[in-house]
This record gives structure tokens, sequence and C-alpha cells, in this order.
């Protein structure tokens, strides 16, 4: 169970002249729980990433709590990987031990146990080949596998998800959020999913959450039953009128 009662986080920026404060979370209440599959969906500067930073531990929500597993939040934590719009790999490691590295920051294995652990994350992505490529000779989405790899392969019991997909060109990207939706269907732990896209929100989660001026506007069921083929859900009439729905709400 991830919980937030009450989150508030404002950014403030210092000018020549004055000191500018914005309001990134109002009051934001949620209940999300183990292995639900939630999406946040808001136009920029709604507040999404700043929610998903809060959740991680990369930010400290000013007012309110956050718990995860009924322990207070106070930082980053390995049950809480995080994957970003870019994959931040780093270029002077293979894919390989881009993925490994992971690990050993987290000490969670060394040696053999690293090596069999990298070796079932990357043939689960479906990169066991490119294991002794570099980063550049990756494709986009190909680099993107490697950074949910990472994430991954230190087995977290929640995955924070910050528009994965969102630099990538339209076939990739409906390739990528594909392979996710399988992916999660085998795996099934918490995922916390970031995007501006309500078509891609509804194929992939169980729950969307549409934020608005930092404050939670509509918490809406999917309910469209799993398995999912990715190709067939939009014509779901279902799918249709809560599009709708919750277009009006944005």
């Amino acid at each position: 169970m991830i919980e937030l009662r009450g989150v508030s986080h404002r950014y403030v920026t210092e000018g020549r002249r004055e000191m500018t404060t914005t309001l990134a979370l109002d009051g934001v209440s949620l209940r999300i729980p183990r292995r639900q599959f939630v999406a946040i969906v808001g136009p920029s500067g709604s507040g999404k990433s700043t929610l998903l930073r809060v959740v991680a531990g990369l930010l400290a929500s000013q007012e309110g709590a956050v718990e995860v597993a009924g322990a207070r939040v106070s930082g980053p934590s390995a049950d809480r990987a995080m994957v970003f719009q870019h994959a931040a790999l780093y270029p002077w490691q293979t894919v390989a031990q881009n993925v490994r590295f992971g690990l050993e920051l987290s000490r969670q294995a060394t040696g053999a146990d690293a090596d069999r652990i990298v070796g079932e994350h990357l043939k689960l992505v479906g990169l066991s080949e490119f294991a002794d490529h570099w980063p550049h000779q990756l494709s986009g989405g190909m680099q993107q596998r490697v950074a949910l790899a990472r994430a991954l392969a230190v087995s977290p019991s929640t995955l924070l998800m910050d528009e994965p997909f969102g630099a990538l060109d339209a076939i990739t990207r409906r390739r990528m959020a594909a392979e996710l939706l399988a992916l999660w269907e085998r795996e099934q732990r918490t995922v916390l999913f970031v995007t501006h896209s309500l078509d891609e929100a509804l194929v992939l989660a169980d729950r969307v959450v549409l934020l608005r001026d930092g404050r939670v506007v509509r918490d809406a069921e999917v309910g469209i039953p799993r398995p999912r083929d990715p190709d067939s859900v939009p014509e779901d009439p279902w799918f249709l009128e809560l599009r709708r729905s919750l277009w009006e709400a944005l």
C-alpha cells in the first residue's frame, strides 16, 4: 500500500528582486493498493512529476505524509525504483554493466549472483544479445528497455515511471507500451506511471488519476478485463466512454 495524506509541495524561485512560490501539489490524498497499476495524467505543470518524486523520496513533502507499506518515506529506497523519460544510461558502461550498476549500488548482489540477475532481466526485456553493446549503439526504445531492466533488477515492490516513453516516436512508443503491458501482467508490481497520453493510460492502467493545478480532480477505475490486447482495447465501448468522460474532467 502506498498512501499519501494531504501532501503539498511548493517550489521557491529566488529572483533578483523577489522570490516566487509555485504550488506544485495541493493537499493530495491517495491510496494505492499493492500490485495496482495507476496512471497519473494531467497537463504540463499539474504536479505529476512532483508527486512521483515525493513518493520516490527524491523530494520531501512540505505538508502531509507519504507512507509505503506502513513506513514513512524519508528518502530513496531500493523498494521504489524510478524510470525517467530519458534512459540516463552511463555511456562508458555496456548494457550489462548499466543493469548491474543498480545491484552494486544497493549491495543486493555481486559476482556470479549479479551476473545471473543481469542475464535474467536482459532476457526479460528482450536484450540478451545486446549485453556487450554500448548505449550509443542502441535505439531510443532499446535504451529505455535497458533502463527498465536496471530498475527491475533490484526487485522493487514499486515501479515509478515518469513519462518513460515521452521522448520516443509514435511507433516505438506503442511497441514499448505493449511490452510494458505484457511485462506487468507477468510481474504484477505496483506501478505509478506518469503520462500526458490519456489513451496510453487507459490501455495500461487499472486506475487513472487526473491532476490539475496540483490537485486530484478525478480518480477512475478503468475496469477493462486483463489480459489486454493493446490493439483492441481502444475499440472497447467502455474505453471510449471513459476516455470522453476523463477528457471533460481535464
